[in-house]
């Protein structure tokens, strides 16, 4: 259906033009289409022009809002700018598949907060995994830089009350979080891994030290406490990023063997891991899992902590500390026995000490060959440094045996005689020799095959990973908050936003890297004419499609958003 223009010549020389409502028709017999004219509308100059209106605007009803304004609008519409929303909208469809939009409006339906509260969550959570900023930074992208679905715009403020109620209520958040991925992606928690790491803030001095529970969290009343710790949140301790000098906090996460990360925890700066564990597992044990094996790194191995991660009946793999010289090492090193092949780069071996625990030698051939090669560089390096020695004074070689002293790698193969002078230790590089490739592992499971626990450990990496990402991909620090409060929600948000990275990771089998990229190029832009304003999404590629399909969303609409003359 068309609208025809016939055209007629006067006598004067004068030309007349009539617009008739035309459509074609197939004609069987002459097998041609045929015009044929639906109605008058009369001559062109003369049309009642809102006879026509009210019969567009009776068509318009029927279509879409955000098509019929660009349908009726014409040339007459002006583009006013695009914003990202291809990532946005990934992860936007993710939060809801998880539920995380209903476990927070229904907490927040509790409270005279605003309804906006879990839009701005999932902004700042979106901004992390996008385009981390600050707060600040991510209220202006809001809008302008991203159309986030039913947020419009947003303020640093009503992205800091946000904050104040997210650390309010994480621990339900967490649970009912955990719950949702746990039943939509089928989760495996029969192997949980922990680890820490650290994060640093440049700034002079550390905070003043308040009263605080075991758990590092801050007395409101510190006569209710038996034994209440004076610590600051951000302290000096020891720090994993290198950084002893300025003050930091401690994070810890708790990950699924797909990487999934189901907790994060936050302690002050200064807090050691000997004794965090049993935390964690007393913060997971309401969870409903069933029977787990923790495992974790050298750091947590005390007999206290073992002792405390067999109740209930879970058990745990514990890397050991082959140099700390203490007789289950030794013994196990000692003990004869073949080496099993459990994959091109791994061979594991079971010894026998005692009766409690189970202790598996695991070898990678291609660890050995590098500890030999930075072995044998350090020692080249160590016999420069010392060529010609002994014809220095006594004063001059302690002074360069100090020097080496502070370079651990170094230190390792030096040897002082009896009579000050310096050499490599013989003996040192022989036993290093023989722990070259190998690492030791420590189990309470009876059932559990070496393989399994040689494979299970070899996991632990995926924490590691995560803290790679969370530090490099969603930019973890710097951290532009002062209140402890703030820092802690932005540990949670740093979470959420790798919580949806990772399972988009898993499900598609791509780096997110891959896939920010690819959802870069899908952008929305906004054309503004007489009857309204709408959005209007590009068009998508091939891969986008087939990662909306592997994640199970749904297409975006072609017209995001469509707004009236009227209510603009």
């Amino acid at each position: 259906m068309f609208v025809r223009t016939a055209t007629r010549k006067n006598k004067d020389g004068t030309t007349v033009r009539y617009l008739q409502l035309a459509h074609n028709e197939w004609d069987p017999i002459a097998k041609a289409a045929k015009m044929k004219v639906l109605h008058n509308f009369g001559r062109e100059d003369q049309i009642d022009r809102a006879a026509v209106e009210r019969l567009v605007g009776s068509l318009c009803r029927l279509l879409d809002p955000g098509r019929a304004a660009a349908l009726t609008s014409g040339a007459e519409l002006t583009f006013i700018g695009s914003a990202a929303y291809g990532g946005v909208y990934l992860l936007d469809q993710l939060w809801r598949q998880l539920k995380i939009d209903t476990i927070m409006t229904r907490i927040l339906a509790s409270t005279r907060r605003s309804i906006f509260t879990e839009r701005v969550l999932f902004a700042l959570v979106a901004n992390r995994a996008l385009d981390a900023s600050s707060k600040l930074a991510a209220s202006h992208w809001v809008g302008p830089g991203a159309h986030i679905d039913g947020l419009p715009a947003c303020s640093d403020d009503a992205c800091y009350r946000a904050m104040d109620w997210l650390h309010q209520v994480q621990d339900s958040v967490e649970r009912k979080v955990f719950d949702q991925v746990a039943t939509l992606l089928n989760l495996e928690v029969d192997l949980l891994f922990f680890d820490t790491t650290s994060t640093y803030f440049e700034i002079d001095e550390p905070d003043e030290p308040i009263a605080r529970n075991e758990r590092g969290v801050p007395l409101p009343d510190p006569g209710d406490d038996d034994e209440p710790v004076m610590k600051g949140f951000r302290a000096r301790g020891k720090s994993k990023d290198h950084r002893d000098d300025l003050p930091q906090i401690v994070i810890g996460m708790a990950v699924t063997r797909d990487g999934i990360p189901v907790r994060v925890w936050s302690w002050p700066g200064n807090t050691t891991d000997t004794a965090l564990i049993r935390q964690v597992k007393d913060d997971m044990r309401d969870w409903t899992l069933f029977k787990i094996v923790w495992v974790g790194d050298r750091g947590f191995a005390s007999a206290d902590n073992r002792r405390y991660l067999r109740q209930g009946d879970h058990h745990y793999i514990i890397g050991e500390r082959l140099r700390s010289g203490s007789a289950e090492a030794k013994a196990a090193l000692s003990r004869q026995g073949r080496y099993q092949d459990v994959a091109e780069n791994l061979k594991v071996k079971e010894v026998r000490i005692g009766e409690a625990d189970r202790f598996v030698i695991c070898y990678n051939p291609d660890g050995a060959e590098r500890d030999a090669a930075i072995r044998t560089r350090l020692i080249a390096q160590l016999e420069e440094l010392i060529a010609g020695t002994d014809a220095l004074s006594a004063t001059k070689r302690a002074e360069l045996r100090g020097v080496i002293s502070t370079k651990p790698g170094l230190n390792r193969y030096l040897r002082t005689t009896p009579k000050g002078l310096l050499r490599i230790d013989a003996a040192k590089v022989k036993t290093e020799a023989n722990l070259d490739g190998k690492y030791l592992l420590r189990c309470s499971d009876p059932k559990l095959p070496a393989e399994d626990i040689a494979v299970g450990y070899k996991q632990l990496l995926e924490v590691e990973r995560g803290w790679r990402d969370m530090k490099q991909v969603i930019d973890l620090r710097p951290v532009y908050h002062r209140l402890e409060e703030r820092i802690r929600a932005h540990v949670i948000l740093c979470w959420l936003a790798l919580l949806l990275i990772r399972i988009i990771e898993t499900t598609t089998g791509a780096t997110w890297r891959r896939i920010r990229t690819e959802f870069d190029l899908l952008t929305v832009a906004t054309f503004t004419g007489p009857t309204g304003t709408f959005r209007q999404r590009a068009e998508l590629t091939k891969p986008q499609r087939d990662i909306l399909a592997k994640l199970n969303i749904p297409t975006p609409k072609k017209i995001v958003e469509a707004i009236p003359a009227a209510d603009a």
